[in-house]
């Protein structure tokens, strides 16, 4: 299996890597960002490389061995990255990467339950260690409550009639079945399979992926040296939407509403943006990796 790395020159680029730098990857993965940073920060350089799934981790700690004592990965969740900084002794830092999008060992693992394009069961987590997983939402929750996750986190017009039919057919037990109803549910136009926001969203659910992000984005802040630098990858506009936000008001020196005449927050800024837009893959780099077509980077640097 070839792992692609999305944006890979341009996180390089974005992130100023430099020798001797220190460096945390929120989400190794495979390991195709990390390379680059390790490659980029030689001789001295030290990467911290953390990864809610534990699959990941191996693959990574095999891939990146040829590093040594370079490199420390970590089986952990990024909504605990201060925590698990400090436990290393690993701050202040040079540059913090969260590449968010799902590896292509997630998506063709069958048993992980992540794709349709593969049958297997109902599972979504990226921590096999967690008790909850894609199926129980499916067959237990309230119509109610499954339509607004399908509503909140996929941005699914027909929630409710989505899961009206899921409540309809219940048990559901695999991919496949579920997306072959989703399917006969809401009909098929254009390329893009009517299931792919359903399962969009029920994986943000199982993993708790925004409320993670929301909590990871001030602590790798707090981590980054004077001028170190954040680099987010997104795939989705309620990922890209956060980071936007979250980047915008910490480059404010007051974020008080607009009616009120006097500042009382007392906030001040702490990050300076980089991108005014988002940098986004190319023509030839989503020719040869499709699944990087909806990336969006946004980089920011510590004041």
């Amino acid at each position: 299996m070839i792992h692609v790395p999305v944006l890979y020159q341009e996180v390089l680029d974005g992130l100023q890597v430099k020798p001797g730098g220190r460096y945390i990857d929120g989400t190794v993965g495979a390991g195709g960002h990390a390379r680059g940073i390790l490659d980029a920060s030689a001789p001295e350089g030290q990467l911290l490389g953390i990864d809610a799934d534990p699959m990941a981790i191996a693959i990574a700690s095999r891939r990146l061995a040829a590093y040594g004592k370079r490199v420390t990965l970590i089986n952990g969740n990024f909504a605990n990255l201060k925590e698990i900084a400090l436990r290393h002794d690993f701050c202040p830092v040079d540059g913090v990467l969260f590449d968010l999008g799902l590896s292509s060992m997630q998506l063709e693992a069958a048993e992980r339950g992540f794709s349709f394009r593969v049958d297997g069961p109902l599972d979504m987590r990226f921590d096999p260690r967690q008790k909850m997983t894609a199926a129980d939402l499916v067959n237990k929750l309230p119509v109610d409550e499954l339509a607004d996750i399908l509503r909140r986190y996929g941005e699914e017009r027909r929630a409710r009639r989505i899961a009206q039919a899921i409540a309809a057919h219940r048990p559901i037990a695999t991919t496949g079945e579920l997306a072959a109803l989703v399917e006969r549910v809401v009909g098929r136009r254009g390329r893009i399979h009517p299931a792919t926001r359903t399962f969009q969203a029920l994986r943000i659910a199982v993993n708790d992926e925004l409320s993670a992000l929301a909590k990871a984005l001030p602590q790798a802040v707090e981590l980054l040296a004077p001028g170190g630098r954040l680099a987010v990858i997104s795939y989705h506009s309620l990922e890209d939407r956060l980071v936007k936000q979250f980047f915008r008001r910490e480059s404010r020196d007051c974020i008080c509403p607009p009616e009120v005449p006097v500042c009382t927050c007392g906030h001040r800024a702490t990050l300076g943006i980089v991108t005014k837009k988002p940098i986004r893959p190319s023509v030839e780099e989503v020719e040869r990796n499709p699944r990087s077509r909806s990336a969006k980077l946004r980089i920011a640097y510590r004041l």
